[in-house]
């Protein structure tokens, strides 16, 4: 009986949780005394105190930041876009992007001074001398140019036709005849206007005369 009763005991104990934090705050790390302790902790608690209160002070900065940005009409894309520039200007100056650069520029050096690039630039200036010398592409490039030259010349003779054309057109009778007519029309357009305003003018306010009346 006593033994079970100690059995039950025992298992009831161990469901018990243990708060390991009382623990952990009543015995003082080693080697740090009580009084040691405390002011770690006092310190602890006003650190977490001031992480508060600039997290608070950066929100409001946040928030005014934002109504300022706003008046200025200022988008997420301008923000975004700055934001990009940044992050590149700060990429660009990293040790890490400097050491590529470094390192690109290494390995360009070390190609474009080897034998195989010098080999295959040299065979492409080789190529190049041959084309250009060649019977078939100094006839292409006549062949262009006399087209060229043969375009130009069409095109100056249509200019020159067609200023020969305009000319002989207002030296015809024709033109002439219609220019007379148009110069007349306009001289009677004026005349009409400076006689409805002059008021001292005898024809300018009774019956027109016949000519004025007479159709062109």
């Amino acid at each position: 009986m006593e033994s079970a009763s100690q059995g039950l005991l025992s298992d009831t104990m161990t469901d018990v949780p243990v708060d390991n934090t009382v623990s952990a705050r009543t015995s003082a790390p080693e080697g740090l005394t009580e009084a040691e302790e405390e002011e770690l902790r006092s310190e602890l608690a006003k650190v977490e105190e001031e992480i508060g209160t600039l997290r608070q002070v950066l929100a409001a900065k946040e928030r005014h930041c934002g109504e300022l940005k706003r008046k200025l009409g200022l988008t997420t894309f301008d923000g975004l876009k700055q934001n990009l520039s940044k992050s590149w200007h700060d990429v660009q100056v990293s040790n890490a992007y400097m050491k590529t650069s470094e390192k690109l520029g290494e390995w360009n050096e070390k190609v474009t001074q080897s034998e195989l690039y010098l080999s295959a630039s040299s065979t492409l200036e080789d190529w190049n001398e041959k084309l250009t010398q060649s019977e078939a592409y100094k006839k292409t490039q006549e062949t262009l140019s006399q087209a060229g030259q043969k375009t130009s010349a069409a095109l100056s003779n249509v200019g020159s036709v067609i200023s020969r054309k305009l000319g002989d057109m207002r030296n015809s009778t024709t033109f002439k005849s219609f220019e007379d007519r148009v110069g007349t029309i306009k001289s009677k357009v004026v005349g009409s206007r400076e006689n409805s305003t002059d008021p001292h003018s005898p024809t300018g306010s009774g019956d027109k005369s016949p000519q004025d009346n007479a159709p062109f």
